[in-house]
């Protein structure tokens, strides 16, 4: 059992003493109700009392409200961010010169509303150059829609990064109008550029139709027959990175529609990931299936051994080994990191090493004539050319993507504050297709490592 955590007798008992305590308490005050009532209303009426005493005796040149009230014989709120002492109060009040907007403003029907609180706008720390990336159709506007709330509810509206949107097909204004209402951030739209819609010219077409059915007809792995779906991983794989739109981006994160984020992040992950120079990172990572790939290790072992200049000394490469002993000519365990959660940087797909990786494997035609995907291209490129220090993995991030979820299990630290609203008995780290247990158990070797060294 993890350091931290609660079994599940732990959980189920939790919830037997709430229940317990709270048939007690309403049993204990029911019968003190009618006694209490009474001077209950005493002290609320001393209180009140005390709190007009205290405030003419503070402020005794304000006004009451009434006829003839002037907003400002009104003492201004304290301010969030940016005090200034004023010479003529003893608290710390804004100056008449600030350059704010009122502390209140009025309605058409003379209502009074406080100030509207925006986090982004508060938040006075720098930002990483970043943006969410989704790439959807029109048909996925409902499952979209769920999905920003859920990122803009935890985590972005705190920092306000933007989103870029790409499809295959214009967006309609229906679309765009109903995005941009998910968000106060930057949205912009873009289209996948018609060349990449389409087979390269080195693919022979009528192979790949062939392949396609016939992975179809097995049913062993999903959009194997699409064809569509092909341009896509392949757009994915090789050239999102160079849209016009994400040129000016370092950081993405992915996000598909339908997914759900479980837990508020208090800090910013675009900020951490490049503060800490990390590169790539995930949430779950699951063997792909073997029918889908049958070719795709040979041919990143034949990339390998005629590039060995490539591969760094401390890279992850035993992450996605049988037999990490034998190096590149061990065996592929099938284990890979889940795109559809991808927070990384996008220069280290625009990397001389990446290019020259992804064209051999673009050349062999496994996109097209199998089933290989950005998932297994993606993770591979990654455990393969970066340092095991530039990939991180967000165990403090709650995320869900049917069939799967990642919920972090120490309850003190996500549960018990109501940071998190997941269930960690439901995490996908825990079943025998997760990869996780084998990532950690690399990081916790590669930490001790460390340690040693220092000692």
């Amino acid at each position: 059992m993890r350091a931290g955590s609660w079994t599940r007798s732990n959980w189920e008992d939790l919830g037997t003493a709430h229940t317990k305590a709270y048939n007690s308490h309403a049993l204990h005050w029911g019968r003190r109700r009618v006694s209490f009532r009474s001077l209950r209303r005493w002290l609320i009426t001393l209180s009140v009392f005390a709190s007009v005493m205290v405030y003419l005796r503070w402020y005794p040149e304000a006004e009451m409200p009434g006829e003839g009230f002037a907003t400002s014989s009104w003492p201004r709120p304290r301010a969030l961010l940016g005090w200034r002492h004023s010479e003529t109060s003893d608290g710390r009040w804004l100056s008449d010169n600030d350059g704010l907007e009122p502390s209140f403003t009025t309605d058409p029907n003379g209502l009074r509303f406080p100030p509207e609180v925006y986090p982004a706008l508060m938040n006075p720390y720098q930002r990483a150059n970043a943006t969410f990336v989704s790439f959807v159709r029109e048909h996925d506007l409902s499952e979209m829609m769920l999905s920003m709330r859920t990122v803009e509810d935890r985590i972005n509206r705190k920092f306000g990064y933007p989103w870029v949107f790409l499809s295959e097909k214009p967006f309609s204004p229906d679309f765009t109008l109903a995005i941009k209402s998910m968000t106060r951030s930057q949205v912009f739209f873009g289209l996948i550029p018609s060349r990449q819609r389409t087979y390269p010219s080195h693919i022979d077409r009528r192979r790949a139709t062939r392949a396609q059915k016939a992975m179809g007809s097995s049913k062993k792995t999903s959009h194997s027959d699409d064809q569509s779906h092909r341009h896509i991983s392949h757009f994915h794989s090789g050239h999102f990175f160079r849209h016009p739109l994400l040129l000016n981006f370092n950081y993405y994160w992915r996000v598909e529609p339908g997914i759900q984020y479980d837990c508020d992040m208090d800090y910013d992950p675009f900020l951490f990931m490049e503060e800490n120079k990390k590169v790539y990172s995930f949430a779950v990572s699951l063997k792909e299936h073997q029918s889908a790939i049958p070719t795709l290790w040979e041919t990143v072992q034949k990339f390998a051994r005629a590039n060995p200049d490539l591969l760094p000394a401390n890279s992850s490469i035993d992450f996605i080994l049988k037999d990490p002993s034998q190096g590149i000519e061990s065996d592929y365990n099938l284990c890979h990191f889940w795109s559809n959660f991808e927070l990384a940087d996008m220069r280290f797909w625009r990397s001389s090493a990446y290019a020259k990786f992804f064209a051999y494997l673009d050349r062999a035609g496994g996109i097209y004539y199998e089933g290989w995907d950005e998932g297994a291209i993606h993770s591979i490129a990654a455990v393969l050319f970066l340092r095991r220090e530039q990939i991180h993995q967000w165990d403090d991030i709650g995320y869900f993507h049917s069939p799967f979820s990642h919920c972090p299990f120490d309850y003190e630290r996500f549960h018990s504050n109501g940071k998190c609203f997941c269930d960690p008995y439901e995490n996908f780290d825990e079943d025998p297709n997760s990869c996780a247990p084998l990532w950690s158990e690399l990081d916790r070797k590669r930490n001790e490592g460390l340690e040693t060294q220092a000692a």
